[in-house]
């Protein structure tokens, strides 16, 4: 939830590039560890997005659901999975969910096909630091169990 609430920081910028934080924390921790979120899990985590993001109510949860629901196919197939694995993973799951959610928010003649494709780099592109941010708070959450 705290990750959602980076993108209502004020930040002026000619074209919104920020990524979906939210959702890059998620699959961060989903690809991390199975047993975090069930499949069901990213429904509450969507409709807080959804209500912060001004998205249409139920797109974030949906696409999220389903991003999970394939990542859990994913890993039935794949026999191991390192870290690049669950990069191009990542990677196709924001593109994914920032496709379809712009074709849920937006007509299709409105010209945000580029803005979406600078979103989709950049997710892409910070997918580690969030994986390594998940990394530090988990090894501080086993640290503390113990």
């Amino acid at each position: 939830m705290t990750a959602s609430l980076l993108t209502i920081v004020p930040v002026v910028a000619n074209v919104p590039w920020m990524p979906p934080f939210g959702l890059l924390m998620l699959l961060a921790w989903r690809l991390r560890d199975a047993e975090v979120f069930p499949s069901w899990g990213p429904l509450g985590l969507g409709l807080f997005d959804d209500l912060l993001s001004g998205q249409p109510l139920g797109s974030a949860m949906a696409l999220w659901t389903i991003t999970f629901i394939v990542i859990d196919i994913i890993d039935n197939r794949l026999v191991w999975r390192d870290f690049p694995h669950d990069w191009v993973v990542a990677g196709g799951a924001v593109a994914f969910c920032l496709v379809a959610a712009r074709l849920v928010a937006s007509p299709l003649r409105a010209h945000v096909d580029t803005v979406v494709l600078i979103q989709i780099i950049v997710s892409v592109a910070l997918y580690p630091l969030a994986a390594l941010v998940c990394a530090r708070l988990d090894a501080r959450r086993r640290r503390y169990q113990r």
